[in-house]
C-alpha cells in the first residue's frame, strides 16, 4: 500500500496502539489447559482468529474515520459539493502529498457519493460513535465555527499542535490511547468510557460478531439435469430447515437465508419463489436487497409469470417498486462537484447558488441580504472578482480565527464553549489599551503588555450602544460607547476607522441576545453572529466609503428591534407602495423622521405574554444550517434506559422530528443537542411515528411504507410494505413490553403486527375511506375516518358508530383527530377548519357534544392529552396577527387554562415527554419545536 500512498507520518504512529493486538494464538492460549480434543483445539483457535480478525477490521476502520472526519465540514449536501481545495487547505504540510493522492481515486470518489447521500454505513455508524459531545452541540450551530476556548485549551496542551501551522488538523495520532478493558454484557460497537467520548478520537470496544456456518451440500453427482435439479431441491429443503430453527430475533441471518434461497429459486427457474423470497429482505435486512438483480428477473418473466406474479399484493408491489424506482436510484447517486470560484456574472438565483456551495452559508434568506449588501448604488448582477474577493476574505478570517490563542488568565474568564468570533486592532479604551474581542456571550477586552482579561459587558447586560466622536486636540476621534445596565460607568474605545463597523456588530449582537432571552431561541445569537460576521466580510471586500451602508443591510436583528420600538410606541407606517421609503416619526426626539427602505420590511416578532414566557422553557431549530426551515410533520419521545452493554448516549431520552420530504434528526432530550444529524425514511411525508420496543421506533409515511429504525445504529434496514395507501396511524397496545402495533392507512385498512415477527396477526378492512387516525382503548379501537368515528373490536367487528352532527355536515367539515378520556367517560374531537372542541359522552355517543370555543382559533390541527389537561394546538389570531397556538384546556372545568402563542405558523404536531413537558412543532413557515413546562 506504502508504494502506491505514501501514508501521513501520523499514521505510523498508530502501530504502537496495535500492539496491544493479540497477534500469536499460541501465546494467546498458554494460559489455558491442553486439550486433548481435535474439535475443541480447533474451536479455540477459530474464536481467536475471528476475535484477531474483528480488532483488525475495527481498528482500521476507526483509523480511516479520524483521517477523513473532517471531509463532511466541505460538503454540500443540497448541491453535492465538495470543497477539495479548502479541505487540503486544513492539513498538515506532511500530509499534503497523501490527501491528494487518495482525493483523486475512484473509492474516495465512491466514499463523497455515501457521504453526500447520508448513507448510515459502517463508516457513518463508526463517525457518529466517537463524535465529541462538542461536536454535536456545534452540529447545531448555524453560525461559522470557531475554536472553543475548551478546544485552545486543549490545544495548548497537546505538544503536537506547536508543530504545525495555522489551521491545520494533523492526522489523529492513536499512539497514546489506551485500549479500556472490556466490560461484561459489552455486546455491541459502544464507547464505554464517558470520559473518552469526549477525547478527538475515543477507542470502541468491539467484541467479535457471532458466526454461523450452514454447510452447503457436497457435489458428488454428474452433472446431468436430473442431479442438479435434485441438488437445488435438497438445498432448499436444507435452507428452509435452518430458516424455522431461527428466533425472530436473528433478522440479520434470517435476512441472509432468504437471498441464498431466492439465488437457489432462481437457479431452478422459480422466478416467483425467487421474487417471494427477495421481498421477505423488506421485513429482515432491505440493505443487502440485490434490486438489479431483482429488476433483471422481472423483465426476464414470461407474460404468464408475470401476470400471476401481479395477482400476489406484495409481488406486484414488489415488481412496481423495482421498476418505478431504478430511474430515481441513478439520479439519487448523482456526480460530486467540485467547488470552484465563479467565472461570470451572477443574478440572484445563482449568486445563492454559489454562496451554498461554498460552504460560507446556507440560509437563503441570509443570501438574499448579502446580495443586496454586494450590489449596493449598482446593477443588481456580482461580477466574477467580487466573489473572489469576498470569498478570500471569508477564508481569511476563518484562518485568523484559528490563529487567536487566548492566555490561560483569560480563558478562566469564559465558559468552554464560547469562542472568539472578533478581534479589534489595538486601541485605546478608558480601561486601557488592547484588542476588543466578541464572543456569542460577551465583549471584554484583551489588555496589552501584561495580557490581562477585562470584562465589557455580556451583551444581554447591554442597555445601550452609540457611535460618536471625542475632541483630540484638533481631531475628532470615531468613538464608540456602550453602557451597561448593571454599571454606571460607560465603556468608551477609540476605534478610529473600526468604529463604525463594531458599532454595528454590537447593535446586531445585542439585538440578537435581546430576542434569543425573550423567545428562549438560542438560534437567534448564532444568526446574529452570521449577520456580523458577513458584515465584516462585506466591509473587508468593498473597501469603500459606501461598505458600512452596504454592511448595515445584513443588520437584521437590529432593524428587527428598532421596528419593534416604533410599533410598541405607536408610530407606524403609513400606507405606501411596495418598495418605497416611508418617513416615520422618531420615538422622544422633538419630530426627527426616520427613512425606512421597504424592501427590508421585517416580520417583526411581537412581545411573548406573560402566560406564553412562563410556560415556555426552550426552542430549537431542527432546520438550523439548512438552505430555509422545514415543516415539522410529526414529534416522539422516547424515554431513556439503561444498559451496559451499550454506550452513554443511547441511555438518553430522545426526541425524534419528522420534517419534510422522510427527513428524521434525533435530539438528545437531555441537553437538547443533535444526536444524529439527518437521515431520510423515503421521500414522503411522515403522518406517524410510535416506538414499539426500546430498539424500534416506527414510522408511517405517505408512501404507503412503515419504516422500522433501529435506535442503536440509527439505520432503517427493515421496511414493511402491506399498505397499499398512505400510512396514518400507529398505535402500540399497551404494557411495558408491547407485542402488538396496530397500523391504519387512508384507505380503510387496518392491519395488526406482531413486534417480534413483524408478521400480520390480523386484517380488517373498514367500510369507509379517508382514515386518519386509530386510538387503543379496552380491546376497542377508535378510528377517525372523515364523516364519522367509528368503534371496532382488534379483529373488525362494529361496536358502535359516532356521527358528525349535521349543522357541521352543512359546513363540510370533517373529524380531524380524537382524544379518549375513559376516566371522565369522554371523548374528545375536532373538526377541520374549525375553532372549537367538541366532547362527547363515551355512555351515549347519540347525544348532543358539549362545546368549548377557542377564542381566536381559526383551526385545530393537534390535540393530545397531558395529565389533567388537554393540550389543543392549531392557528389563530394574537395581537392582530396569524400565528401558530396552543390552548391548555382543564379536562374537569372544560375551560381554557392558558392561550400560548410562541410559533409563527401552524402548530403541526404535539407531543409529550413523560407528562412533565409538552413539545410543539410548527409548520415551514418557522420550522421550530418548543419546549413547554407542564403544570
Amino acid at each position: 500500500m506504502q508504494s502506491i500512498l505514501k501514508c501521513p507520518p501520523n499514521c505510523n504512529s498508530g502501530c504502537d496502539w496495535v500492539q496491544s493486538l493479540q497477534l500469536y494464538s499460541e501465546l494467546n492460549l498458554a494460559h489455558l489447559i491442553s486439550s486433548t480434543d481435535l474439535n475443541e483445539g480447533r474451536a479455540r483457535q477459530r474464536a481467536w482468529q475471528q476475535t484477531l480478525n474483528s480488532r483488525i477490521q475495527h481498528i482500521t476502520l476507526q483509523l480511516l474515520v479520524g483521517i477523513f472526519r473532517e471531509v463532511k465540514n466541505h460538503l454540500n449536501y443540497e448541491h453535492r459539493v465538495f470543497n477539495s481545495e479548502e479541505f487540503l487547505k486544513t492539513r498538515a504540510t506532511g500530509e499534503q502529498q497523501f490527501y491528494k493522492q487518495v482525493l483523486d481515486t475512484y473509492m474516495f470518489h465512491s466514499f463523497l457519493k455515501a457521504r453526500l447521500s447520508r448513507r448510515m454505513d459502517a463508516y457513518a455508524q463508526m463517525d457518529l460513535d466517537t463524535q465529541s459531545e462538542e461536536d454535536r452541540i456545534t452540529g447545531m450551530l448555524i453560525s461559522p465555527r470557531r475554536p472553543t476556548v475548551e478546544k485552545m485549551a486543549s490545544r495548548k496542551s497537546s505538544p503536537l499542535h506547536t508543530t504545525h501551522r495555522r489551521m491545520v488538523v494533523s492526522m489523529p495520532s492513536l499512539q497514546d490511547i489506551a485500549l479500556p478493558e472490556l466490560p461484561p454484557r459489552n455486546a455491541s460497537l459502544r464507547i464505554m468510557d464517558t470520559t473518552a467520548s469526549r477525547n478527538s478520537s475515543p477507542v470502541l470496544n468491539m467484541a467479535p460478531k457471532s458466526t454461523y456456518t450452514f454447510k452447503i451440500p457436497e457435489i458428488h453427482f454428474p452433472l446431468v439435469s436430473q442431479c442438479i435439479q435434485a441438488y437445488h431441491a435438497n438445498f432448499i429443503t436444507l435452507l428452509s430447515k435452518a430458516m424455522s430453527l431461527l428466533g425472530p430475533d436473528n433478522s440479520l441471518l434470517l435476512a441472509r437465508y432468504f437471498y441464498l434461497r431466492g439465488l437457489v429459486h432462481l437457479m431452478q427457474g422459480q422466478l416467483l419463489s425467487a421474487l417471494s423470497d427477495f421481498q421477505n429482505l423488506y421485513k429482515t435486512d432491505i440493505q443487502i436487497f440485490p434490486a438489479d438483480l431483482v429488476k433483471g428477473t422481472v423483465e426476464s418473466m414470461s407474460a404468464p409469470e408475470r401476470t400471476q406474479a401481479e395477482r400476489t399484493p406484495e409481488l406486484r408491489r414488489l415488481i412496481t417498486e423495482v421498476l418505478d424506482k431504478s430511474g430515481e436510484a441513478t439520479k439519487a447517486d448523482d456526480a460530486v462537484k467540485h467547488f470552484e470560484l465563479p467565472k461570470k456574472h451572477m443574478q440572484l438565483e445563482d449568486f445563492v447558488k454559489r454562496i451554498q456551495e461554498s460552504g460560507i452559508v446556507k440560509d437563503t434568506n441570509i443570501i438574499h441580504r448579502l446580495f443586496d449588501a454586494l450590489t449596493v448604488g449598482q446593477q443588481k448582477l456580482i461580477d466574477p472578482e467580487t466573489f473572489r474577493d469576498f470569498y478570500n476574505c471569508w477564508k481569511e478570517t476563518e484562518a485568523e480565527a484559528q490563529e487567536v490563542s487566548l492566555p490561560s488568565l483569560v480563558m478562566e474568564h469564559l465558559d468552554k464553549n464560547e469562542c472568539v468570533y472578533k478581534l479589534s486592532s489595538s486601541v485605546k479604551t478608558n480601561r486601557g489599551v488592547g484588542k476588543i474581542a466578541m464572543t456569542q456571550k460577551r465583549l471584554f477586552l484583551l489588555t496589552e503588555g501584561r495580557p490581562g482579561y477585562v470584562e465589557i459587558s455580556t451583551f444581554r447586560n447591554i442597555e445601550e450602544v452609540r457611535s460618536t466622536t471625542v475632541a483630540f486636540l484638533l481631531l475628532r476621534i470615531p468613538t464608540l460607547k456602550i453602557k451597561m445596565a448593571s454599571k454606571k460607568e460607560v465603556f468608551e474605545a477609540n476605534l478610529k476607522s473600526e468604529c463604525d463597523l463594531w458599532h454595528l456588530m454590537v447593535k446586531e449582537m445585542w439585538a440578537g441576545k435581546k430576542l434569543a432571552d425573550d423567545h428562549k431561541d438560542p438560534q437567534y445569537v448564532h444568526q446574529a453572529l452570521t449577520n456580523v460576521l458577513l458584515m465584516d466580510a462585506v466591509v473587508g471586500t468593498l473597501q469603500s466609503p459606501g461598505a458600512i451602508y452596504a454592511a448595515s443591510k445584513l443588520s437584521y436583528f437590529d432593524k428587527m428591534k428598532n421596528e419593534r420600538s416604533l410599533m410598541l410606541s405607536g408610530h407606524r407606517p403609513l400606507s405606501h407602495d411596495p418598495g418605497d421609503p416611508v418617513l416615520v416619526r422618531q420615538p422622544g426626539n422633538s419630530g426627527a423622521l426616520w427613512l425606512l427602505d421597504l424592501h427590508e420590511r421585517l416580520e417583526v416578532p411581537m412581545a411573548v405574554p406573560k402566560t406564553t414566557s412562563e410556560t415556555l422553557k426552550h426552542k430549537i431549530n431542527p432546520s438550523a444550517g439548512e438552505t430555509g426551515p422545514q415543516a415539522i410533520d410529526v414529534l416522539l419521545y422516547t424515554p431513556g434506559h439503561l444498559d451496559p452493554a451499550e454506550k452513554v448516549e443511547d441511555a438518553h431520552p430522545k426526541l425524534w422530528c419528522a420534517l419534510s420530504e422522510g427527513r428524521m434528526i434525533v435530539f438528545d432530550a437531555s441537553s437538547w443537542t443533535i444526536h444524529q444529524h439527518c437521515f431520510k425514511v423515503g421521500t414522503s411525508k411522515v403522518n406517524c411515528m410510535v416506538m414499539a420496543e426500546q430498539s424500534q421506533v416506527w414510522v408511517g409515511s405517505d408512501d404507503s411504507v412503515i419504516y422500522i429504525i433501529n435506535v442503536h445504529s440509527m439505520s432503517c434496514n427493515k421496511q414493511l410494505t402491506d399498505h397499499r395507501t398512505a400510512v396514518t396511524g400507529l398505535i402500540v397496545q399497551d404494557g411495558k413490553k408491547p407485542s402488538e402495533v396496530y397500523s391504519c392507512s387512508l384507505d380503510g385498512t387496518v392491519l395488526a403486527w406482531n413486534v417480534s415477527t413483524l408478521r400480520v396477526t390480523c386484517h380488517f378492512q373498514l367500510p369507509c375511506c379517508g382514515l386518519t387516525s386509530i386510538s387503543l382503548h379496552s380491546n376497542s379501537l377508535w378510528c377517525c375516518t372523515g364523516g364519522s368515528i367509528v368503534v371496532v373490536t382488534t379483529h373488525g367487528l362494529l361496536c358502535q358508530e359516532l356521527r358528525i352532527d349535521e349543522d357541521l355536515r352543512e359546513a363540510k367539515t370533517s373529524f380531524l383527530g380524537l382524544q379518549l378520556l375513559p376516566e371522565q367517560g369522554q371523548v374528545w374531537t375536532a373538526c377541520a377548519g374549525r375553532g372549537e372542541v367538541y366532547i362527547w359522552s363515551l355512555q351515549d355517543l347519540a347525544q348532543a357534544p358539549q362545546r368549548i370555543h377557542l377564542q381566536d382559533c381559526s383551526e385545530v390541527s393537534c390535540m393530545i392529552r397531558v395529565k389533567r389537561q388537554v393540550w389543543v394546538g392549531g392557528r389563530g389570531l394574537s395581537q392582530g396577527r396569524p400565528k401558530g397556538k396552543i390552548y391548555v384546556i382543564d379536562v374537569e372545568r372544560k375551560t381554557v387554562e392558558k392561550e400560548l402563542v410562541a410559533h409563527a405558523d401552524t402548530v403541526r404536531t404535539l407531543c409529550s415527554a413523560e407528562d412533565r413537558y409538552v413539545l410543539s412543532g410548527s409548520g415551514r413557515e418557522e420550522g421550530k419545536i418548543a419546549i413547554w413546562k407542564v403544570e
